[in-house]
């Protein structure tokens, strides 16, 4: 794959094929991609939690939110959950905010998981007790989890509707549609635009 095609499917997915396993040597290569990317000030504040045991996985999925967009929708199935995760945490020692980090970090791990046949799910919908759970230090703080797995569902890019909505949406047969502005409305030609 080119990076234009491995950019078009590295797409958010929900459902995967839960039994299928992702091995901890596959998610440290996934965190070693996200270690190699920038860091604002170079500063490197964020630290990773690799979680692909099926008993913390399963306690971990009720901490979740999964679709702000599909609130009728409760997230995936028995037998359609993350085969493992990759909780993105701040080291609050280092600094105390990392967005622009975590943004090229995670984008990585994800581009890296598409070319290895894996889907991922951004999730910064999180319950407050998830910390206590994962029994991590105090000035650990959770800023992402990333579900993980094999792909179960079909996502399309679309271009937006004639209404301008950015909502994503599932059809009738499941399949995960996502709505994109047009490359033309995100050109600026001068400062006016």
């Amino acid at each position: 794959m080119n990076i234009e095609q491995l950019v078009r499917a590295t797409r958010t997915c929900r459902r995967f094929q839960q039994h299928e396993p992702i091995a901890i040597d596959t998610l440290r290569w996934l965190v070693e991609l996200a270690r190699l990317g920038g860091s604002a000030r170079n500063l490197q504040p964020l630290k990773y939690l690799l979680v692909s045991d099926p008993e913390l996985n399963a306690a971990i999925f009720p901490h979740l939110g999964w679709a702000g967009y599909l609130p009728e929708w409760p997230g995936p199935a028995a037998e359609e959950r993350p085969a493992a995760y990759v909780i993105c945490l701040l080291d609050t020692r280092l600094a105390q905010e990392a967005e622009c980090d975590l943004g090229i970090a995670t984008q990585n791990l994800l581009l890296g998981a598409t070319s290895r046949g894996l889907a991922g799910c951004r999730i910064g919908s999180f319950s407050g007790k998830l910390h206590g759970l994962l029994d991590l230090a105090a000035h650990l703080k959770i800023l992402l989890v990333i579900a993980l797995g094999k792909p179960l569902e079909e996502v399309h890019l679309e271009e937006l509707p004639p209404d301008g909505s950015i909502r994503y949406w599932h059809d009738a047969a499941g399949v995960h549609h996502v709505p994109k502005r047009p490359l033309a409305d995100l050109i600026v030609t001068t400062g006016k635009g």
